[in-house]
């Protein structure tokens, strides 16, 4: 994050001082606003680019909260990869690269420009459209499921510690050790932590278990397999950098999102399954699955 550098750029007539910004791509978008990168690029009011964008979110010399939307996404990803080592980075972006300036943030932001009033969004005589704002975390919807996801995959050590892989099904759906105790885990995606709940009801469910298990994981498994010979919209399936020879897969679909390393277990979120996050073991087929789903996904290039 830029922090409070003063540095700005021409928007809307007036100075931005620039707190963050983030990409737009197919391989990397801000997942609250859509399950793909179509959908991110719509929810902006944006065509979908196949090279994206960059989204610069800062305030006016009022304190007023703008999105600006920038085409030179070299720039804007040189500037997220050094305030992500932790590196100074004046990101000054060209007026002629910005495409449009978008009244509000679409994400939050802790931090706020010095010397200016505290943020808030535009006045109506400043904007011709509503102004963007950050979903809210005390409800559960479609953006809370995807930033629940978000959460799991920048903090996969610490919910697989949470997991015994004895919990699982057996084949023929006993569980592998009738001994220990399973619970739901659940998800807060305002903070990305996870807590057990000690409910003896488990959620661990063989991921090739057709006669046993959670109705929507199956539904989920099902879907995602259908992505491997019908491609879904762009970015639907995402690879990232993971430990090893691991890969990070990430995938959503109409009310779920899932979360996997393809040398381990996966994480199911569900829009009807509030603050519920359902472990999928790693049987015979879900290495295969995801093996599949990393072979068709977008990576960041």
């Amino acid at each position: 994050m830029a922090g409070t550098d003063e540095d700005a750029v021409a928007a809307a007539d007036d100075a931005l001082y620039v707190l963050t910004a983030v990409l737009l791509t197919p391989a990397k978008f801000p997942s609250v606003l859509g399950d793909d990168y179509p959908e991110a690029c719509a929810a902006l009011g944006l065509p979908p680019l196949a090279d994206g964008y960059g989204l610069v979110l800062g305030q006016d010399g009022d304190g007023a909260r703008w999105t600006v939307v920038v085409d030179d996404v070299s720039l804007v990803a040189v500037a997220v990869a050094s305030w992500d080592c932790g590196m100074e980075y004046d990101l000054s972006p060209d007026e002629r690269t910005v495409v449009a300036a978008l009244p509000g943030w679409p994400l939050a932001v802790a931090v706020a420009a010095p010397g200016v009033p505290a943020p808030h969004d535009p006045g109506p005589e400043s904007a011709d459209q509503p102004a963007l704002c950050p979903p809210d975390t005390t409800v559960w919807g479609p953006a809370q499921r995807r930033l629940g996801a978000d959460e799991i995959a920048l903090q996969w050590a610490q919910w697989r510690e949470q997991i015994d892989d004895a919990e699982f099904p057996a084949a023929g759906g006993a569980r592998a050790s009738s001994d220990t105790p399973s619970g739901d885990v659940e998800a807060d995606p305002s903070t990305g932590e996870g807590t057990r709940d000690e409910a003896p009801a488990s959620t661990g469910v063989a991921d090739d278990s057709a006669s046993s298990g959670h109705g929507g994981v199956r539904r989920v498994l099902a879907e995602a397999r259908s992505y491997v010979d019908t491609p879904p919209p762009l970015g639907r399936v995402r690879s990232s950098f993971a430990p090893g020879d691991a890969r990070t897969l990430r995938a959503d679909g109409p009310g779920w999102s899932l979360v996997a390393r393809t040398d381990d277990i996966a994480f199911i979120l569900l829009d009807e399954e509030p603050g519920e996050v359902l472990p999928v073991g790693r049987g015979p087929s879900l290495p295969g699955l995801l093996e599949a789903l990393d072979k068709m996904a977008v990576r960041p290039s």
